[in-house]
C-alpha cells in the first residue's frame, strides 16, 4: 500500500483464486505504463532547463566561513594601508640620511676647527686630563683629514674622460656595468664602516691596554683608501646614469628603470621576518637616498655643460621623475606583496621608525656611546664621507667662484646650510621623542641594561647607575630630553653598560598584550631577538662577528 501515492492508479485488485488470462493481462500492462512514466519523469529531471534553472537559483552562505573571508579582507586592508605607513618610515629615514650627511658639510668642519685649537692652546692651559684630545674630537679630526685628502685625490681622477669612455660602450654593456656597480657598493659599504670604526676605536683606545692591533697609521691609510676607492665607484654610477640621460632614444635609461622591477621577483617570493624585513627597509631607505644625490650630481653635470640655461632643467625634469617614480612604484609593490605573503601587518613600520627614533634620541646623550652620523650608518648601510667628497668635488669643479660677490655667496650658502641642518636636527629630534613615547619605550632610556663583567654573575654586581639622560614630560606634556646624573667613576671597572643604540623595545601589539604584560616582558627582554640588535650588515637576523 505504501509504494502508490493516492494520486496513482493502483494495480486491479486481485481476487481469492486463480487469476484468469483477463486479469493477468491487465496488470502486466499497469505495471508496463508505470514503468513508462517513472522512465519519461527521470528524463524531465535530467533536462538541460531543469539543470540551469539549479545553476542559477543555487545559493550559498559566506558565514559558514567567516574566519576565512575576514582574514582576506584584513589582507586587502593591510595591502591598502602599505603605501602610506612605507613612505612614513621612507620620509622619516630619507630624513635622517639628509641629516648625516649635511653634518659632514657643517657641523664637522666646525668641530674640527674646534679640536685643532683645543690641540694648539692645549700648552697654555696644562695637562689637566690624560688625553690631549677627548675622543671625540679624535674621531673628528680624522673624518676632517679622511675627507681633505680624498678630495685632492679627487682631482687626478678625470669625469669627461670616464664620461666618454663610458658612453663609447653598447647598451646591454652599460646595463651589466650598472648592476655590477650596484652589487659592488653594497659590499663595499658593509665592509668600509668595518674598516672606519677600526680606525676610530685603534686612535681613541685606553693606552694602558695591551696591544691588539697593527696601528693608527696603517688603519688610516686602509680609511683612506676605502674612502677614495667607493667615491670612485659612486663616480662610475653617477656616470652611468648621466650617459642614460643624454642618451638620443632613452633606451639605456629605460632598461636601467626596468632592472628596479627585476628586484621585485627577487625580493617578493622570499621568505622574510620582521628583522629581515627591517634590513630591507632600511636598505631601501639608503638606496632612495643615494639615487637623490646622483640625481642632483647629473643635473649639476647637465647644467654645467648648458652654461647654466633654466630651460634645459625642465628638459630633464621627465626623467627625474620618471626615475623617482619608479622607485617608489617598485618600493611600494615589494613591500605590500611581502607583508602579504609572510602576514605580516602594517603596523610593524611604525616599529621600525620607532627604532630609528630611538637611534637619534640615545645618540643625543650627554655621555653617548657613538656619534649619531655613525649609528646611522650601521643601520642603514648610508656611509657619508665617500659621497660627500664626491660632492664637493663635483660642485667645485661645475661652480667658478670668482670675485668678492661670489665668495660672499659662498659664506651665505655655507650658513643657509648650517641653519637647515640645526632646523632639521630639532625637528627629527622632538618627533623622535614623540615616536619613542608612542612606542613605550622611555624605560630603555632611563634604565639602561647592566651586563656582568667576564667571571662574575650581573647578581652580584656592585655599584650603581643612573642614566645620563632621558626623556622627561614637562606640565604641559611636552616631550624633552633632560640629562640626569652621571654614574660614579669609582663603579666603572664593575660595571660594563651596554649601549642604548643597539639595543630594541618593540612597541607592544596592543590587542595581543596589556600593561601588565609589558612590564613583565620588560624584565625578560634579552631573551628576545630585538631589532636593535640587527644593524644592516647581518644575514637574516645574526649578526656577523
Amino acid at each position: 500500500k505504501t509504494l502508490w501515492g493516492s494520486s496513482e492508479p493502483r494495480p486491479p485488485a486481485a481476487g481469492s483464486g486463480q487469476s484468469s488470462p483477463q486479469q493477468r493481462t491487465e496488470t502486466l500492462g499497469f505495471y508496463e505504463s508505470d514503468r513508462g512514466r517513472k522512465k519519461k519523469r527521470s528524463l524531465s529531471d535530467l533536462s538541460l532547463l531543469r539543470f540551469i534553472s539549479a545553476e542559477l537559483t543555487r545559493g550559498y552562505f559566506l558565514e559558514h566561513n567567516e574566519a576565512k573571508y575576514t582574514e582576506r579582507r584584513e589582507r586587502v586592508y593591510t595591502c591598502m594601508r602599505i603605501p602610506k605607513e612605507l613612505e612614513k618610515l621612507m620620509f622619516f629615514g630619507i630624513f635622517l640620511c639628509l641629516d648625516a650627511f649635511l653634518y659632514v658639510f657643517t657641523l664637522l668642519p666646525l668641530r674640527v676647527f674646534l679640536a685643532m685649537f683645543r690641540f694648539i692652546t692645549l700648552p697654555c692651559y696644562g695637562l689637566r686630563d690624560r688625553r690631549l684630545l677627548q675622543p671625540a674630537q679624535v674621531c673628528d679630526m680624522l673624518k676632517g683629514i679622511i675627507l681633505v685628502i680624498c678630495y685632492f685625490m679627487m682631482h687626478y681622477v678625470d669625469y669627461s674622460m670616464m664620461y666618454h669612455l663610458i658612453r663609447g660602450q653598447s647598451v646591454i654593456k652599460l646595463y651589466i656595468i650598472y648592476n655590477m656597480l650596484e652589487v659592488a657598493d653594497r659590499l663595499i659599504s658593509s665592509f668600509g664602516q668595518d674598516i672606519l670604526d677600526a680606525l676610530y676605536w685603534t686612535a681613541t683606545e685606553p693606552k694602558e691596554r695591551k696591544r691588539a692591533h697593527i696601528g693608527v697609521i696603517p688603519h688610516f691609510f686602509m680609511a683612506v683608501f676605502y674612502v677614495f676607492l667607493h667615491a670612485i665607484l659612486i663616480m662610475v654610477q653617477a656616470t652611468t646614469l648621466n650617459v642614460a640621460f643624454n642618451s638620443h632614444n632613452k633606451s639605456l635609461l629605460t632598461i636601467m628603470m626596468s632592472n628596479n622591477f627585476v628586484e621585485i621577483k627577487g625580493s617578493v617570493f622570499k621568505k622574510f621576518e620582521k628583522n629581515n624585513l627591517f634590513q630591507m627597509s632600511n636598505s631601501d631607505i639608503k638606496e632612495r637616498f643615494t639615487n637623490y644625490v646622483l640625481l642632483l650630481i647629473v643635473c649639476l653635470r647637465n647644467m654645467e655643460q648648458f652654461s647654466w640655461n633654466p630651460d634645459h632643467l625642465w628638459v630633464l625634469f621627465p626623467d627625474v621623475c620618471m626615475v623617482v617614480a619608479s622607485e617608489i612604484a617598485v618600493d611600494i609593490v615589494k613591500h605590500a606583496f611581502i607583508t602579504k605573503f609572510n602576514d605580516i601587518t602594517a603596523d610593524v613600520y611604525s616599529e621600525y621608525r620607532a627604532s630609528l627614533a630611538f637611534d637619534l634620541v640615545s645618540s643625543r646623550q650627554k655621555n653617548a656611546y657613538t656619534d649619531y652620523s655613525d649609528s646611522v650608518s650601521r643601520r642603514m648601510g648610508f656611509i657619508p664621507l665617500p659621497l660627500a667628497v664626491l660632492l664637493i668635488r663635483v660642485v667645485t669643479s661645475s661652480i667658478k667662484v670668482q670675485g668678492v660677490l661670489a665668495y660672499v655667496c659662498v659664506v651665505l650658502f655655507y650658513c643657509g646650510l648650517i641653519s637647515l641642518k640645526v632646523l632639521n636636527s630639532i625637528v627629527l629630534l622632538g618627533k623622535s621623542c614623540q615616536y619613542v613615547k608612542e612606542a613605550k619605550m622611555e624605560e630603555k632610556l632611563f634604565n639602561p641594561i647592566l651586563t656582568a663583567t667576564p667571571g662574575k654573575p650581573a647578581g652580584k654586581q656592585q655599584g650603581t647607575f643612573k642614566s645620563t639622560q632621558g626623556i622627561s614630560t614637562d606640565e604641559n606634556g611636552s616631550t624633552s630630553v633632560t640629562n640626569q646624573p652621571v654614574h660614579q667613576k669609582e663603579n666603572m671597572p664593575s660595571l660594563l653598560v651596554t649601549s642604548n643604540s643597539d639595543q630594541f623595545l618593540t612597541t607592544p601589539d596592543g590587542e595581543e598584550k596589556d600593561i601588565s604584560q609589558d612590564s613583565s616582558e620588560l624584565k625578560h627582554r634579552s631573551a628576545k631577538k630585538d631589532l636593535l640588535e640587527i644593524d644592516r650588515f647581518t644575514i637574516c637576523g645574526n649578526r656577523i662577528d
